[in-house]
């Protein structure tokens, strides 16, 4: 469906009808008519500048001879939904975006998109929508929260969530609790780290979908307007050119953000959004392939939770087209792709300068010479498992315990809080993937609860549900496949010793394949019963977590 065909023409005079109820002039019609799709809403911290962003885009799109109409998308905080059954809702609300998206575009038949988005979900949700629905687009994000100050130095969520595990293990007073609780987010934005929000930003550059910045300048910062108001610009470029997302976001274009996204050390979580958003664009993609370009890929960027810098030093440092120079230089991108700037990602980085080597380290001396994922595969998880292993101390990189096993998050995090767990042990949660959380929730709270306790050192944990990107240590999820699908990890059981090396790639539960078949003769899954509605909708329709929990296979 295209403009004309809801607007020219006699036929049609009951919809330019509509369009003058709405305040439209006859004069507007005739332009092309911008969708922005704004996530604006008043209970995800990252989006309540939002507002000013659109208005800023509408801006740009007039100045540039389009008419723009705004409609809305949704968005959960994983924050604020972390550790408690809203954070079912997260992940499921990827699909819903792009879902409605689709919808509203199709049914109004605009001719660009301005995608308004920030956090984590509606990120890669609309980038999905931007591929399945290939009409002009680009993206300007909110943009990241500055890092906040806590006895001089820098931090952010995922120090406040380790404060509550150093608090319960009596390392941090009340007080102590309640000064991180007041100044760790001290501004609006994506929270300041290398968390799923910010890796998929910068991913965007990556893509081409977004411009120079849209990663990494901060949401306080004026330039976020002005890059607001060129992004609307801009679509009006794309729009006049003709120049659509499928020819940005192609095979090439998605290598080059696995690549990017192992030289930053971006979340686990963009080893779902990454071939969730391949399949959108018919783009096969195994996630066997992120540990090919993880062994030719060096970690250049150490931000938090990683290391001790922010989004504002990767925006002083560069930003995104200093680190893709960075890494061009071993040939290690397609820089001949086409971008929303019309130009290819070549000559968008011709001009960029890292200007912080200690915040983009060259490659010559990099954090490490590996990626910043791992896929791990092994009789556990035969179809892959995820590490943040930029986030791993270097003595948990090979690890080898016995099991503490629990069904749910909440099981896991009593017992931690209540001191069961001890050094040397891999903690094991399952029953909370896609399908079997179902919703496959985001495991923040226990990570953060054994770094707070100072365990993550000694302690692993492994999971069929996920990691916030905010998560370090030896954390390893998306195991495929999954408990409720009867995969391996449905059958361990307390003391079982379980093998990770993840410079090796692999993970092995060492039990007697004799003992696991008496097992599996036993053992009844465990399928929730009492869900409904978009849950449960979900449950019965969602991939495995190694094809990027993904609805609709294309």
């Amino acid at each position: 469906m295209v403009k004309e065909e809801i607007v020219d023409g006699f036929q049609n005079a009951p919809h330019r009808s509509l369009y003058h109820a709405l305040g439209i002039t006859k004069e507007e019609l005739k332009r092309p008519l911008i969708g922005i799709v704004s996530s604006y809403n008043e209970i995800v911290p990252g989006h309540m500048n939002l507002d000013k962003i659109v208005e800023a885009v509408k801006m740009g799109v007039a100045m540039a001879g389009g008419t723009p109409i705004v409609f809305p998308a949704i968005a959960v905080c994983d924050g604020i939904a972390m550790g408690h059954k809203g954070m079912k809702y997260s992940l499921i609300t990827r699909d819903i975006i792009a879902d409605s998206t689709e919808a509203m575009v199709l049914a109004h038949g605009f001719d660009g998109l301005v995608m308004v988005p920030n956090c984590d979900k509606n990120v890669p949700g609309l980038l999905m929508a931007a591929a399945r629905l290939n009409i002009p687009t680009i993206f300007v994000s909110g943009g990241p929260m500055l890092a906040g100050r806590v006895n001089g130095k820098k931090t952010s969520l995922s120090s406040m969530f380790e404060a509550v595990g150093a608090y319960t293990a009596g390392k941090l007073s009340e007080e102590g609790l309640r000064l991180c609780e007041e100044r760790t987010c001290p501004t609006c934005g994506s929270c300041s780290g290398m968390y799923t929000a910010n890796s998929m930003n910068c991913l965007t550059e990556v893509l081409g979908m977004g411009l120079r910045g849209n990663g990494t300048i901060p949401a306080v910062y004026s330039a976020r307007i002005e890059l607001a108001k060129h992004a609307g610009m801009q679509v009006m470029e794309l729009v006049r050119k003709n120049i659509r997302p499928r020819d940005i976001m192609t095979e090439a274009a998605i290598r080059n953000a696995f690549t990017a996204d192992m030289a930053l050390g971006c979340s686990t979580n963009s080893m779902l959004h990454l071939p969730a958003i391949a399949n959108e664009c018919g783009v096969n993609w195994n996630i066997d392939m992120a540990n090919e370009i993880s062994e030719k890929t060096p970690n250049i960027c150490h931000l938090a939770p990683a290391g001790h810098t922010y989004m504002e030093d990767l925006n002083e440092a560069g930003g995104i087209y200093a680190v893709l120079k960075e890494i061009s230089k071993l040939g290690l991108l397609d820089t001949s792709v086409m971008t929303c700037t019309g130009k290819t990602l070549g000559e968008n980085i011709a001009d960029a300068e890292n200007l912080d080597e200690e915040v983009i380290r060259p490659v010559e001396r990099p954090y490490s010479k590996t990626g910043g994922i791992a896929v791990l595969k092994g009789n556990l998880a035969p179809d892959g498992c995820v590490v943040k292993r930029s986030a791993v101390a270097e003595e948990m990189l090979v690890h080898e315990g016995p099991a503490k096993v629990f069904d749910s998050e909440e099981e896991a995090i009593k017992s931690i809080y209540a001191g069961k767990i001890e050094k040397g042990d891999v903690v094991v949660i399952r029953y909370e993937g896609p399908a079997g959380g179902p919703g496959m929730r985001e495991m923040l709270s226990p990570t953060s609860a054994i770094a707070g306790m100072g365990l993550d050192k000694d302690v692993a944990l492994i999971t069929d549900g996920r990691f916030s990107g905010a998560t370090r240590g030896a954390a390893i999820g998306h195991v495929s496949p999954e408990a409720v699908r009867g995969g391996l990890i449905a059958y361990v059981k307390d003391g079982d010793i379980i093998s990770i090396n993840i410079p090796e790639y692999s993970i092995e539960l060492k039990v007697s394949d004799e003992e696991l078949e008496k097992r599996k003769a036993e053992t009844v899954l465990k399928k929730k019963t009492d869900i409904k509605g978009c849950l449960a909708r979900y449950a019965k329709l969602v991939s495995s977590a190694d094809k990027g929990a993904i609805i609709n296979e294309f």
